[in-house]
């Protein structure tokens, strides 16, 4: 199968507006996927607990810290996400010579959330990915069907100071800090000669396997890639486009300018097609600690047809219960052997709401105009006011809330009116 999947990217001072960092990435996944948006708050655990990731049980942790994840509903991991400390992480599938195929372990959306329950910096973000890779590897199906659609993962991890990229292979991994500027990956290796973290033995085992001479510098992306890069065109052609987007607003880039990327599909960013963008998150992260991070995010296909909506971490957070699919306990088809026998309804009620005008958007040009519009009046009115907010502090605690899950109903009642 071709590699159609995700594009992320991370901004950091100079290059964004302000002391802040700008974090984005488009999940593209299945056409038929359903995304959610759930909110998970911190939580204490027993000594000697477990839990239950989409194929294995690993030890639980004594605290795992709030999170709010982009996820596929079928299953445990996530495609992107933000806790509570400001940690953004976003993964993305690459292919190289070592093979993906293997028994189930966790899959990289697994690694996104664990790193995200687990860590309150990106650099520590990297060790709970790399030390739970190291003891239960990456491997699975990473489609709700019997494909063995598999492969490794990158990472974009970044925090209130700084970013990291964290590629792997198998359980070998090469880190790159990114400390200034912007970075953008899709679905190849990126990191070259700049290596600032790595597995002890990655060198000697690229060494054992032909692929490095133990002579000649050193460089990660050449060494574990295919010997032809044909299979990993299209995501090379969406590297450069999306890296040429933020060069064209080095200096200014906003959480504006990052949704106005997610939603480009000239670049082939917004993608379209059997696979598509079927979820979108962009963060605003001050460099300052005393203000707090937004996070927005979709829960619908498409940026271009949907509407970004903030979410801050605050005391008392409501659910996102309008953003969450049905549940089906240990009836789920996932979790029963043999896997993926049927496909039940994962629809969440803004989903189905979004499918809806979607079609109406798609054959009624004028009135699909005029939603959209709506639509994009709503998304500039939170952007505004969180504006606000990141600049002067929270003033108002009460009204943050239930301050996505509002959002969501305005989105709505304007799709009702449609």
């Amino acid at each position: 199968m071709e590699p159609s999947s995700c594009d992320t990217f991370v901004a950091l001072p100079p290059s964004t507006v302000g002391q802040r960092i700008i974090f984005g990435k488009n999940s593209d996944r299945p056409c038929d996927e359903v995304q959610e948006v759930v909110y998970n708050p911190a939580s204490d655990h027993e000594k000697g607990a477990t839990v239950e990731c989409t194929y294995i049980t690993i030890d639980q942790v004594c605290h795992t810290y709030a999170v709010v994840l982009s996820k596929p509903a079928w299953l445990w991991g996530a495609e992107m996400g933000a806790n509570e400390y400001g940690v953004c992480i976003g993964n993305e599938a690459v292919w190289g010579r070592e093979s993906s195929d293997g028994e189930e372990a966790l899959l990289g959306m697994d690694l996104v959330r664990l790193g995200l329950e687990r860590a309150d910096t990106a650099e520590k973000a990297v060790d709970v990915i790399t030390e739970l890779l190291q003891k239960h590897g990456q491997g699975g199906s990473c489609m709700e069907d019997e494909s063995g659609f598999t492969y490794h993962n990158s990472f974009l991890i970044s925090d209130k100071k700084e970013a990291w990229l964290l590629e792997t292979s198998s359980k070998y991994w090469a880190a790159e800090r990114v400390e200034s500027g912007y970075r953008n990956i899709s679905n190849q290796y990126g990191i070259t000669t700049k290596i600032d973290r790595e597995h002890p033995e990655m060198r000697d085992y690229a060494r054992s396997k032909g692929w490095w001479d133990g002579k000649s510098k050193f460089n990660f992306a050449s060494v574990y890639s295919y010997m032809t890069t044909a299979r990993i065109e299209a995501s090379g052609s969406r590297y450069c486009e999306g890296k040429m987007l933020l060069e064209k607003s080095n200096g200014s880039i906003t959480a504006e300018t990052m949704m106005a990327i997610l939603r480009d599909k000239e670049s082939g960013i917004n993608m379209e097609g059997m696979f598509m963008s079927t979820g979108s998150m962009v963060s605003v992260v001050p460099t300052d600690l005393t203000r707090p991070a937004v996070h927005y995010f979709t829960a619908t296909p498409d940026p271009e047809r949907s509407v970004f909506k903030p979410f801050i971490f605050i005391d008392g957070v409501g659910p996102t219960k309008e953003t969450c699919s049905p549940t089906y306990g240990a009836d789920d088809p996932v979790k029963k052997q043999p896997r993926f026998q049927s496909k039940p309804d994962r629809k969440h009620t803004l989903f189905s709401t979004h499918e809806r005008v979607s079609a109406i958007i798609e054959t009624h040009k004028d009135r699909g105009q005029k939603i959209t519009e709506r639509m994009r009046g709503l998304e500039q009115n939170k952007i505004d006011q969180m504006e606000k907010i990141v600049s002067e502090g929270i003033t108002e605690p009460d009204y943050l809330v239930n301050l996505f899950s509002n959002c969501v109903q305005e989105e709505m009642a304007i799709y009702e009116k449609s």
